[in-house]
């Protein structure tokens, strides 16, 4: 079978390899396979993006390598009797990038825009539940919730915005230990230490790390072993076994799903019958074996096994690869016959093209006629993501610390539910895990989601993929995290 390998080679990678240069320890070098979208958190969707971000900005709660939650920029915090109000105590003397001192208004300002009160633009549907927030003092905040939310705690590591900053998609300010210094488009992204950091246990320890812009992994490889980067990530496993010798290379899943989504309200895919008929002629193992080398874990909902206490290991049974089986479903589908259907791909990612590849000769056996069609990212966010302009796309979906924030992307409601999936049932169900406060009942209750998944089948969830990192053996701290970010603050080179 002959992959696709779409090559991106920007020109910035092509000038890194035409150049030598001396190995620099105040500086970290390292790569993104994606342009990012924007450095105002509030219009970001890009997995890779947050990853960068959450260097620059910093929450109420922050958040460990386990997806343990603690207090950050608030000291601590208190939870009214009847679960309604959070009292968080900020620290004294946390300053904005832009030398200005944290307060509760920025606090109060921030929550107000994310959850839509008094007049502002709603920026985060899961904090609809948010009534009022309040400044008890210059460092001391409630917030008032409408009904009892379990999650609540863990979505607080929403990044806390300075009230009264130009932010837009080039300007950023933030608390975090990294300050953006410069972004060259289709190029790099230069980030500094923030030597004015609050919190000297969590400063960063190298001075410069620069991001470049690299897509392509021949180029990435290229730069990583002529000395231009120290770090290079998402290397596919066959290549990252090459680098072994002279290099670290880290294999870890990362809580990230790998899924053939399908547009539910896009005509053939409409059906039932034919999501469970891809869903069984779909060889998992085979598209894990192929367009990425083995390095992941075989899924049966949005869920990866990372998320021990919420993922249901009971759904293997529901569509396994079973050949006869998909053509009995398909048989019994409004579209016995076949049917051409449209995959929709962003380009700079080979392991979705790739997989996309796969699974378009997987479906012949089926008489579906696939086509790929590859974008640039940015156009997969806007048609794909935000539009639901398509017809069957291969995405990741990067992990949540709440399971909530996963899972409302099937919720009929929400905006971004771009397989178009609407289940009442489902509907109901998440509503329910939403305010349920005894954790038992609720993980019960996402359980039940992943199963509702499942049966109906918006999408072929495929695998959670592994996170390959190759870097300089002198590079030290790097920790792969459940949620997509470069841990840059933890990372220091040996002497």
């Amino acid at each position: 079978m002959k992959l696709i390998k779409y090559m991106a080679l920007t020109v910035l990678s092509l000038s890194l390899l035409s150049c030598g240069t001396k190995k620099d320890y105040n500086v970290l070098r390292m790569n993104m396979l994606t342009e990012p979208d924007s450095f105002f958190p509030w219009e970001s969707a890009s997995t890779d993006t947050a990853a960068v971000n959450y260097n620059i900005y910093e929450g109420l709660m922050g958040f460990d390598s386990t997806g343990a939650v603690y207090p950050n920029l608030a000291r601590e915090y208190t939870i009214s009797e009847d679960k309604l109000t959070y009292t968080f105590k900020l620290h004294q003397g946390i300053t904005f990038h832009n030398g200005q001192e944290l307060t509760a208004e920025d606090v109060v300002w921030t929550y107000e825009n994310l959850a839509g009160l008094n007049g502002y633009t709603k920026r985060n549907d899961k904090l609809h539940i948010v009534e009022e927030v309040k400044a008890l003092d210059n460092y001391t905040v409630a917030v008032k919730l409408s009904k009892p939310a379990a999650g609540f705690i863990t979505l607080a590591i929403n990044p806390i915005l300075k009230k009264g900053f130009d932010y837009s998609k080039t300007n950023a300010c933030g608390t975090g230990p990294y300050k953006l210094d410069n972004y060259e488009l289709h190029q790099k992204i230069v980030l500094t230490k923030n030597e004015n950091y609050w919190n000297p246990e969590k400063a960063g320890k190298i001075p410069v790390c620069e991001i470049y812009i690299i897509s392509d992994e021949s180029a990435a490889m290229a730069a990583l072993k002529s000395g231009q980067l120290d770090m290079i990530q998402e290397v596919t496993a066959g290549n990252a076994k090459t680098l072994e010798k002279k290099y670290k290379v880290n294999y870890e899943p990362q809580n990230m799903a790998q899924i053939f989504g399908m547009n539910t309200s896009k005509g053939p895919l409409s059906d039932l019958n034919v999501r469970l008929a891809i869903s069984c002629a779909v060889n998992k193992q085979a598209v894990i074996n192929g367009a990425l080398d083995g390095a992941a874990t075989e899924i049966y909902s949005n869920f990866s096994p990372i998320m021990a206490e919420y993922y249901n290991n009971q759904l293997s049974g529901y569509t396994p690869y079973n050949l006869e089986k998909a053509k009995e479903y398909l048989a019994a589908s409004a579209y016995p016959q076949g049917f051409d259907l449209e995959i929709t791909v962003p380009s700079n990612y080979p392991i979705h093209v790739n997989a996309a590849q796969i699974i378009s000769d997987q479906l012949k056996e089926l008489n579906i006629n696939c086509s790929l069609k590859l974008i640039e990212w940015t156009t997969w966010l806007d048609q794909v993501y935000t539009k639901a302009n398509y017809e069957a796309t291969v995405i990741a979906f990067s992990g949540k610390l709440d399971p909530s924030e996963i899972l409302i992307r099937y919720v009929s409601t929400y905006k971004r539910n771009f397989t178009g999936f609407n289940n009442p049932e489902y509907d109901q169900i998440f509503k329910m895990a939403e305010t349920e406060t005894d954790n038992s009942k609720r993980v019960e209750l996402y359980k039940k989601c992943q199963e509702i998944l499942t049966v109906n089948a918006p999408a072929v969830f495929i695998c959670d993929l592994y996170n390959n990192v190759a870097m300089d053996k002198n590079l030290m701290g790097f920790k792969q995290y459940p949620v997509s970010y470069y841990p840059l603050s933890e990372m220091y080179y040996k002497n």
